[in-house]
């Protein structure tokens, strides 16, 4: 079973299962289609976290977010204002917007070591799905030119994009063919050479060239010294369920777990989905999930993390202690970095119990809205999550790893996986897997309803909620203190997997992107089968 955000990339991974891959090769072969028909949300350029769970039971996260550059100053930029979240700008949007804006990548590094360790098929097998979608091209999407049109003012600042996204001055429209010749080069190139061309070789220099050559930071050195982590997962429970997610600097493990141990306490099925009782409840978690998020969303190796606390069943009876059952509280949230909502998520599995659930991205909408001529990459922007005063948790530093919300969750049931899910969505990514978790385990929802199930969010400001919460409950809300702003979507579109203990595989997708399940069933004939009338005649 291949989801991801894409028909095409899903495709892609189902070409890999029916030539005799597993789940790692379909997953990687995935991730380089996406960067081809989701250009907008992921690329080589760009960084993010693969959960994997091996055959034999064991799970480990492969780290590839990007870092600062080594020439990265914690005044490098000069914010617009001291106070938070305002502190986040910067003059020029340097941090968000060109060539300041990039971080070193590390994509490329875990897709390539994913495959290294854990596929069977060569790298240069799996990138040809990739490599025809960009050299033939591909029927851009209504969401696609939808992305194009909502930062054409900055793509039409690169000459290279304008070519490519913004053909005659137009953005590319539902239907318009995408051929990206260069990104084809560049994907030949890995296919023949591996992650190296790029960390150390010629790709890399152009890139670094280009980025420098425009007034960035990113070099030579910083692509061939970047590294990727592998870390443990976090692990809690959940009414019996464990939850295995990613590890700090990714807050969405962590606090995925926070929120379930406080709202273990309540009987959620028996308040209703989408009441304004366990809305309420909701609300209240992430607010104090965001209250502490400050002390696990940054690099370990630069801050130290009170993991063990945070996912304590004893700290979560303090903090549920504090909470009202009737009226909002401010939960003095603290700082939380801005992240994009803008990133791609994918889930896919095997019978061989291989899972492969990733989340990736280049940050913002078109990451720093350049091209690198030659290449086709365009590079990410995450040095847009760094806090740009000095003196804090997220301050920049060389080499620090940026923060970041994705959860690529794996829940299991007496050590047997039961659901796979992740999505894209920055800041409300973690809060909305939770809720999807709730919405499988408290209120007994098919996995199809679990994911496109309207959501909630807040940090501590508004609570966001989607058209389908009902009036009634926003009403309620409101009388309880809340202040309640009604939105299209929250968070991105999640790909998700339920394992049947007969072992199918279920697979979905939800509304919220261009998301489609592909699944693989049948196989090769067993031994000794042979067409049954020659059989026959033969008997």
């Amino acid at each position: 079973m291949v989801v991801t955000n894409h028909p095409l990339a899903s495709a892609a991974g189902a070409e890999m299962l029916a030539a005799g891959g597993n789940a790692i090769d379909a997953g990687v072969a995935a991730l380089f289609a996406l960067t081809v028909v989701e250009p907008m949300m992921v690329g080589l350029l760009g960084g993010g976290m693969t959960h994997l769970r091996l055959p034999d039971g064991t799970h480990t996260v492969l780290d590839g977010l990007s870092t600062v550059p080594a020439a990265g100053r914690p005044d490098m930029y000069r914010p617009v204002s001291q106070d938070w979240p305002a502190a986040l700008e910067t003059e020029g949007r340097e941090n968000s917007l060109g060539p300041r804006a990039v971080a070193v990548p590390g994509n490329l590094l875990a897709w390539c070591e994913a495959l290294r360790r854990h596929g069977r098929l060569p790298l240069a097998e799996v990138m040809q799905p990739a490599i025809r979608l960009a050299e033939g091209g591909f029927r851009v999407t209504p969401y696609l030119s939808e992305c194009i049109r909502e930062v054409a003012a900055d793509l039409a600042l690169d000459p290279a994009l304008v070519a490519l996204l913004l053909p005659g001055g137009r953005p590319l429209a539902p239907g318009d063919r995408l051929v990206q010749a260069e990104a084809a080069g560049t994907l030949r190139r890995i296919a023949a050479e591996g992650p190296g061309a790029l960390h150390g070789g010629p790709i890399g220099a152009a890139v670094a060239a280009h980025v420098q050559r425009l007034g960035g930071l990113l070099s030579e050195a910083d692509l061939r010294d970047a590294r990727l982590i592998e870390r443990a997962p976090v692990r809690g429970s959940y009414r019996g369920v464990e939850v295995v997610g990613p590890p700090p600097p990714s807050s969405g493990g962590v606090h995925v777990v926070q929120m379930l141990n406080v709202l273990e306490g309540f009987d959620l099925r028996a308040l209703g989905f989408g009441t304004p009782e366990t809305c309420h409840l909701i609300a209240e978690a992430l607010k104090l999930a965001f209250a502490d998020r400050a002390a696990a969303t940054a690099d370990p190796d630069f801050v130290t993390v009170p993991v063990g606390r945070l996912l304590s069943k004893s700290y979560a009876v303090e903090r549920r202690a504090l909470l009202d059952r009737n009226r909002a509280r401010d939960w003095q949230a603290g700082v939380a970095a801005g992240e994009s909502p803008n990133t791609t998520h994918l889930t896919v599995a095997d019978a061989e119990g291989h899972i492969l659930c990733a989340t990736h991205t280049i940050n913002s909408l078109f990451g720093a809205r350049f091209l690198v001529p030659g290449t086709g990459l365009i590079p990410n922007n995450y040095m847009a999550l760094f806090d740009p005063r000095p003196g804090h948790a997220l301050s920049i530093a060389p080499g620090k790893r940026i923060s970041t919300s994705q959860a690529p969750l794996i829940a299991l049931r007496d050590g047997k996986p039961i659901v796979a899910l992740g999505l894209p969505g920055g800041l409300r990514i973690f809060g909305s897997a939770m809720q999807a978790l709730i919405a499988l385990l408290d209120h007994g929802m098919s996995l199809q309803e679990a994911v496109e199930a309207p959501r909630i969010w807040t940090q501590g400001q508004a609570l966001e909620v989607e058209p389908a919460i009902p009036e009634a409950t926003r009403a309620a809300l409101s009388a309880m203190g809340h202040e309640v702003l009604p939105l299209p979507h929250i968070g991105g579109g999640m790909c998700a997997i339920r394992f049947h203990p007969d072992g199918m595989l279920e697979g979905a997708a939800c509304w919220r992107a261009d998301g489609t399940a592909i699944g693989v069933g049948g196989g090769l004939a067993r031994e000794g089968a042979r067409f049954w009338p020659d059989a026959a005649r033969r008997g």
